[in-house]
């Protein structure tokens, strides 16, 4: 019982600590740190859940969760796992539906990865052949594509053999021309470091709990941090103003519809748009060195002692 109260408090600390880093004003100054620590506390708490749920219910092995699950596949095979548990009056009724719910769980958390990924595989190819057939090379766009669009839009869409980046007819009325190279190079930044692979996880959890509102505003942080890492790409070869006013010329041309899949410079009605451009205009410092080595190590920390809490054989 002692690894699955360790991993419940473990889990409990992670949703505490997701809200601190949720409401923390230093992720803006070092974004990349931030959606590390964010990766390291979501598999923090999905691993911890799980454990703590299978080192309770099989805590009649005296195994752990780790050894405990190896012990309950090798019974079920023989059939006498539910049989031993159900000797066990409720007590082990309790143990079994502790089993039941880490299973549930896990399927959850795999199958709703493993949809989102085939469904955005999905949508891009044929979104991608669409563009086969109505987007163009443009003179004054390299590495693009250019869609006959009155809207003012530009987004990517990331891929393995096929990444591409899209502006819309309507956005070159409205950018000039370093305006328009602080653009492409935000969303070349978002294919050269595949932060739609970043995303990935917190949008599957979003998808399989559509209706939990932590969930929906833990996704829309990363969201934005993955946009500040892709500004902070885009000022290597352009100014912040010219960035920030082709973040502001987009608002004010109004929104833009964006296709499933695609990672836009800025989304319909993004609320967040201000902060970037405030971000840009009035810079923080950037996070410190030994700040950012210290909340790395303490990710890393933090998911070396899940592992070897899996492994407690008490």
């Amino acid at each position: 019982m002692v690894s699955a109260a360790l991993l419940t408090l473990v889990a409990v600390s992670c949703l505490v600590a997701m809200e601190a880093l949720h409401r923390a004003k230093w992720p803006s100054r070092g974004p990349y740190t931030a959606v590390i620590t964010w990766q390291a506390l979501g598999l923090a708490w999905g691993v911890s859940t799980i454990g703590a749920l299978l080192a309770y219910g099989l805590s009649s092995y005296e195994l752990g969760a780790a050894g405990g699950s190896m012990a309950m596949l090798s019974d079920l095979i023989s059939g006498e796992f539910i049989l031993a548990e159900f000797s066990q009056g409720l007590e082990g009724i309790s143990h079994l539906a502790a089993v039941t719910l880490a299973v549930i769980l896990t399927l959850v958390l795999f199958c709703g990865l493993v949809a989102s990924f085939i469904q955005v595989l999905r949508v891009r190819r044929r979104h991608h052949d669409l563009l086969e057939l109505v987007a163009s090379d443009h003179p004054d766009v390299p590495g693009a594509r250019v869609v006959d669009h009155p809207a003012a839009a530009a987004y990517c869409l990331p891929g393995v053999l096929r990444s591409q980046v899209v502006i819309s007819a309507g956005a070159l009325e409205v950018l000039d021309n370093r305006e328009l190279a602080a653009v492409l190079a935000h969303e070349h930044a978002h294919l050269r470091q595949r932060h739609d692979l970043v995303l990935l996880p917190f949008s599957s959890l979003k998808r399989a709990f559509p209706r939990v509102h932590l969930v929906r505003t833990y996704y829309e942080s990363v969201a934005l941090l993955i946009e500040m890492c892709a500004d902070d790409q885009a000022l290597r070869k352009s100014s912040s103003r010219e960035l920030a006013m082709a973040l502001l010329r987009f608002g004010a041309a109004g929104p833009a519809p964006v296709p499933a899949g695609a990672m836009a410079a800025v989304r319909p009605a993004e609320p967040a748009v201000m902060l970037r451009v405030n971000r840009l205009l009035s810079p923080d410092d950037e996070l410190p060195y030994h700040a950012g080595a210290v909340i790395m190590g303490s990710s890393a920390f933090l998911l070396a002692t899940v592992t070897c809490l899996w492994n407690i054989p008490v």
